[in-house]
């Protein structure tokens, strides 16, 4: 209720001009969104560093994914800290300078020859996702295959141990990290699809309905081209173990 109230209050104060405290929501996304991580994930220490420059600070708050995207939506909350474009969030969503990429890849217990081809390749097979997340307009009608919509990753991690479905999908950094954190006695269970269903931007994103939108947006992009030239970008990317900051497709 206290961070409610903080962000209502915030929401009505000009952006330029003065510093304030910047309200962040998203679910747990590790290493881009981290809540066992002090600095709260690789996206964090980036919007962090980047409000920085411009003289504001944020404040991390962690929800569940569909909560978060409705109340940035509404304007309840400022930020989105890691959102995938699609044309519907466009409508209702105004989406900063891309910080980083996720590359989506299907998950499947090791020894199963599936290799996914296209939507004929999922044809039967039991698929699990997280509720609100946008993997394309491909998988968001199935009619070949089935869909199982679940809180968070781990929760298909877990169905997938045991048999309850086929297939699950993830950014594959994200699913690395996850596993070798949370499922250390599955190690070698599981192996990636070797090609991709897709490579996403990610962008912090604010609520057309919320009145400073453009000030937060600018804010972000202007002071993210500045840890850009300055090297922190660099810095937070190879801290994780990413090597320089480069979103040129490989």
């Amino acid at each position: 209720m206290k961070t409610l109230l903080l962000a209502c209050l915030l929401s009505v104060l000009p952006l330029a001009g003065m510093a304030r405290t910047i309200v962040v929501v998203g679910d747990p996304y590790p290493p881009f969104v981290d809540p066992k991580n002090p600095q709260d994930g690789l996206a964090l220490e980036i919007i962090r560093a980047a409000y920085k420059t411009q003289g504001h600070e944020v404040k991390m708050v962690f929800m569940p994914w569909a909560r978060a995207e409705k109340g940035v939506t509404e304007g309840t909350y400022d930020v989105l800290a890691a959102t995938w474009h699609t044309e519907a969030r466009a409508k209702v969503l105004a989406f900063s300078t891309p910080y980083s990429a996720s590359t989506i890849k299907f998950i499947k217990r090791k020894g199963d020859p599936f290799e996914y081809t296209g939507l004929d390749s999922l044809k039967n097979k039991r698929v699990g996702a997280v509720r609100g997340y946008a993997y394309g307009d491909s998988l968001a009608n199935p009619s070949t295959f089935f869909r199982d919509d679940v809180v968070d990753f781990a929760t298909n991690i877990r169905k997938l141990l045991v048999n309850h479905i086929d297939l699950t999908l993830e950014d594959e950094i994200v699913a690395k990290f996850t596993l070798s954190r949370e499922f250390p006695e599955a190690q070698g269970k599981f192996e990636f699809s070797k090609n991709a269903l897709s490579r996403n931007l990610l962008y912090i994103t604010v609520g057309l309905k919320n009145p400073h939108h453009a000030d937060l947006i600018g804010s972000f992009n202007n002071g993210f081209d500045r840890i850009k030239a300055n090297g922190i970008l660099d810095g937070i990317y190879q801290k994780y173990g990413l090597g320089k900051w480069d979103l040129t497709e490989k």
